[in-house]
């Protein structure tokens, strides 16, 4: 049998297998991403909290908070997922007796390690915002959170929509990784299909593809996203003195622009 008929019977004889195999490697993914999101959103929001004029007891916090974050960033971003994902699964066992499901265990791994590197990209966001805008807040008698909530951390999201997409596409391809403790994503399942008909490169050509589907599948439609919040290109200026009606008939045409 030829590698291209071999392909197809690995396609059509075991896309359960594959099927199964894509769901868990997106449900990983997902879900790590949004969590590792939100972690990386309130780390950042942390570390760029002003610190005191004075040693008080929120100086000697922060200083604390602020060096437990930087570990953590640190430790997750130099350190391989693979080996992450051994230490913490066995260290749980190991730690508590307790046998965590792998499932469960691939998720949390995904979400702390996203964590680890949206938390710097969370932190460049912020300090992408004019200085300005954090002074004019505080002017108006604003606090650090008020202003994070209402003024920054809007535009920082944007700012970092690129980033944050990238991440996703970066942890549908590291699930595989996570088949060092057996979790069953689409990797794991690629190597139960060889096991049955011994024919490796087929296999991981078929998994590469669906790889391949995936991630560019998924960078397409955060590109999409991102043309639709930038807005079109080029805008009517209406002027003050514009009546209403042409206001109308300047939203139906923008509107009318936008269905073609």
């Amino acid at each position: 049998m030829s590698s291209l008929q071999f392909v197809i019977k690995v396609i059509t004889e075991y896309w359960p297998y594959l099927l199964r195999g894509v769901g868990y490697t997106m449900l990983l993914s997902v879900s790590g991403t949004v969590v590792g999101f939100l972690i990386g959103l309130l780390v950042g929001i942390v570390r760029t909290i002003p610190m005191p004029d004075r040693k008080n007891a929120l100086w000697w916090l922060l200083k604390v908070v602020n060096a437990i974050i930087g570990a953590y960033v640190e430790v997750f971003r130099c350190t391989p997922m693979i080996v992450q994902a051994m230490v913490i699964y066995y260290g749980i066992a190991m730690v508590t007796g307790i046998e965590v499901d792998r499932l469960l265990a691939g998720f949390i791994i995904i979400s702390i390690n996203t964590g680890a590197y949206m938390a710097e990209i969370v932190r460049g966001g912020i300090l992408a915002i004019d200085q300005g805008q954090f002074e004019a807040a505080h002017a108006i008698g604003m606090t650090h959170w008020q202003t994070m909530v209402h003024i920054i951390i809007p535009q920082a999201v944007r700012n970092i929509l690129p980033a944050t997409g990238n991440e996703f596409v970066i942890n549908i391809k590291d699930s595989s990784v996570l088949m060092v403790i057996t979790v069953t994503e689409l990797f794991y399942y690629g190597k139960i299909i060889i096991a049955l008909n011994y024919r490796a490169f087929e296999t991981y050509l078929v998994i590469a593809g669906i790889y391949f589907i995936l991630t560019y599948s998924i960078t397409r439609i955060l590109r999409f996203i991102e043309r639709k919040l930038d807005g079109p290109k080029h805008y009517d200026i209406l002027h003050s003195g514009t009546s209403a009606e042409a206001v109308v008939e300047a939203v139906a045409l923008e509107a009318k622009n936008a269905k073609r």
